[in-house]
C-alpha cells in the first residue's frame, strides 16, 4: 500500500555503508523519476550516478547533513551512504518549473528506494561550485539536489508537534531520530 511506503520513506542520514548499492539499481530508481510527471513535459532533469568509494567521497565532502542537529557533523565512516544520485537541471531546456519536477522526481526515487529495502536523504545543502568542479559538471547544468542512497541504519519515529510548536527533528540518547509532524486537522483548512 502506498501509505506504508510513505511512512517508511523518511530522511535517513545513517546507513550500512558496506551494503552495496550498484549503479544498475540507481538506474532503475532514476527510471522512476523519468516516468514521473514533468511540468509542461519539459523533462529538464539529468542525473549523475555514484556507486564507487572514490566518487562517493567527493560528493560526501561537498554536502551538509541535518541542519537541526548542530552538534552532528554527518554520518561517520561506516555509516555513510553507499551511493548517490546528483540531480541536475539542464539550462538548455527552457523550464520555469524545474524545481517542481525535482520534488516529484526525488519523491519517486525515494519511494522506489524504500520499496526495495533501501532509504535515502534528499540533500539541498550542497557546495554547488565545489561539487561541480570535482565531478567535472559542465556549466550548462545546475545542481539541484544530491540524493544519498543506502541501507538505512537508523530508526525514525514520527511525533506529534509539541505544545511549543517546535518542528525541529531531534535524536534521543539511543540515537533514535524523532520527527514532529503537524496533524491532519491542522493542515486542512475549513474556509
Amino acid at each position: 500500500m502506498l501509505k506504508d511506503l510513505v511512512l517508511k520513506c523518511r530522511s535517513y542520514r545513517r546507513f550500512y555503508e558496506d551494503y552495496n548499492v550498484d549503479c544498475e539499481t540507481l538506474k532503475e530508481l532514476v527510471d522512476l523519476a523519468r516516468l514521473s510527471s514533468s511540468a509542461g513535459n519539459k523533462q529538464p532533469l539529468r542525473y549523475i550516478l555514484s556507486c564507487t568509494e572514490e566518487k562517493n567521497a567527493k560528493i560526501f565532502d561537498n554536502v551538509a547533513w541535518a541542519a537541526y542537529l548542530t552538534d552532528w557533523p554527518g554520518p561517520s565512516e561506516g555509516e555513510r551512504p553507499s551511493a548517490y544520485i546528483v540531480m541536475l537541471a539542464d539550462k538548455d531546456v527552457p523550464s520555469l518549473h524545474y524545481n517542481w519536477d525535482a520534488g516529484i522526481a526525488s519523491e519517486a526515487i525515494m519511494l522506489g528506494a524504500v520499496e526495495i529495502g533501501l532509504g535515502g536523504c534528499i540533500i539541498a545543502s550542497v557546495k554547488k561550485p565545489e561539487l561541480a568542479k570535482v565531478l567535472n559538471i559542465p556549466e550548462k547544468y545546475e545542481i539541484v539536489f544530491v540524493l544519498a542512497i543506502g541501507k538505512p541504519k537508523e530508526e525514525i519515529v514520527l511525533e506529534k508537534i509539541p505544545e511549543n510548536r517546535d518542528i525541529k527533528y531531534w535524536r534521543d540518547d539511543k540515537h533514535v531520530h524523532h520527527v514532529p509532524k503537524r496533524s491532519l486537522e491542522e493542515i486542512i483548512l475549513d474556509l
